[in-house]
C-alpha cells in the first residue's frame, strides 16, 4: 500500500494490522498462518498461548494439545529500540519519520506477539526515555502501541546508549531492531552495535529518511533550522546540493561499513516507500542471521 494512505489511518493498531495482513498475504498463501517456513519442534499448550497454532492432527491422535513451533518463532525475545529525537520529527509528505519509523515499530510488535514471541520496546532520543521488557503475556502489544504515541523529544540521538540497555536487558540471545534516521556520529552508536553482536545478539538497523533530506529538494533560498540544536543556516540548496549528497552518501556509507564490520543488517529505507518493505527485510535478515 501507498505509505500516504496507510498513514491516513489514525489507529496505530490499524495501520499495523493492515501491513502485517498485506505482508502476509503477498508472502504466503498457505492455510498455515505465521511468516516462517521451517517446522522446528513441538511443545505443550500452555494458557495463553494462541490456539491458532495447535496441531489439531497430533491431538486428534494423542488426546493431547501442542503447539507447533517453527524455525523464527522458537524462543525468540525481541527488542525494538526507536529513536524519537527531534530530527525524526520532519517530514515532506504529509507525515513524518517518526511516524513511519514508529509504524514499523507497531507492525514488527504486531507480527512478533501474534506468532507468540516476547516483544520489548525502548524509547531513546539523548537518553532511554521509556523501556518496556520483552514479555509475551496478555496485553503487552497494547502497552507497546501506547507507548510508541510518545511524541518525540530532546535535543541530540544517542543510539549506542539505547542498544547498550538492551544489551544489559537480554539474558540470552536475542534480536534487536534498531529504528532510527541516523543523523549522528557513527562513532556514537558503533560501540552498541559491537557489545550486541559480541554478546551473541541478532540485530537489524532500519534508517529511515525523508526523500527531501536525502536530496535537498527545495526551490530557492531559504532559512534552515536544526530540529534538535535549534542552529540556523540561511543557503540557497541549488548551491550547496552536490557537496551535501557528497557529505550525507559518506555518512549513510559509514553507517552500513560500521553495521558490517559487526555482521548487523542494514536496511535504509525512504519513507515514500511501501512499509511492508520492512517487513520483508526483517524476514531475509532473520533468514540471512540463521
Amino acid at each position: 500500500m501507498d505509505p500516504a494512505v496507510v498513514m491516513g489511518i489514525r489507529s496505530l493498531d490499524l495501520r499495523a494490522r493492515i501491513v502485517v495482513d498485506g505482508f502476509r498475504t503477498g508472502l504466503n498463501k498457505s492455510p498455515r498462518h505465521g511468516f516462517s517456513v521451517e517446522f522446528s519442534e513441538y511443545r505443550q499448550y500452555t494458557q495463553g498461548d494462541d490456539p491458532r497454532f495447535l496441531d489439531w492432527k497430533l491431538y486428534a491422535r494423542t488426546d493431547r494439545s501442542y503447539i507447533r513451533l517453527f524455525e523464527d518463532e522458537t524462543n525468540l525475545r525481541c527488542y525494538v529500540v526507536m529513536d524519537v529525537s527531534r530530527s525524526m520529527s520532519f517530514g515532506s509528505l504529509g507525515y513524518t519519520k517518526h511516524d513511519y519509523g514508529r509504524t514499523i515499530a507497531a507492525s514488527l510488535s504486531w507480527l512478533l506477539n501474534r506468532q507468540g514471541d516476547a516483544v520489548g520496546l525502548a524509547l531513546f532520543d539523548e537518553k532511554v526515555r521509556l523501556v518496556i521488557p520483552a514479555r509475551y503475556r496478555p496485553g503487552q502489544l497494547r502497552r507497546i502501541l501506547v507507548t510508541l504515541e510518545e511524541p518525540t523529544s530532546g535535543k541530540s540521538t544517542a543510539a549506542g546508549d539505547a542498544l547498550e540497555h538492551a544489551a544489559r536487558r537480554l539474558n540470552k540471545r536475542g534480536l534487536v531492531v534498531l529504528i532510527s534516521d541516523l543523523l549522528a556520529p557513527v562513532e556514537s552508536f558503533r560501540e552498541g552495535l559491537k557489545l550486541l553482536r559480541g554478546c551473541g545478539h541478532d540485530v537489524i538497523v532500519f534508517q529511515t529518511l525523508d526523500p527531501a533530506e536525502q536530496s535537498l529538494t527545495f526551490d530557492g533560498p531559504r532559512l534552515f533550522v536544526d530540529l534538535e540544536s535549534s542552529q540556523q543556516i540561511y543557503c540557497d540548496p541549488e548551491i550547496v546540493r552536490t557537496e551535501f549528497s557528497e557529505q550525507l552518501s559518506a555518512h549513510n556509507a559509514a553507517v552500513r561499513a560500521a553495521c558490517d564490520e559487526v555482521g548487523a543488517v542494514f536496511v535504509p529505507l525512504s519513507t515514500n516507500q511501501p512499509l511492508e518493505l520492512a517487513l520483508a527485510e526483517f524476514l531475509q535478515g532473520r533468514r540471512s542471521r540463521r
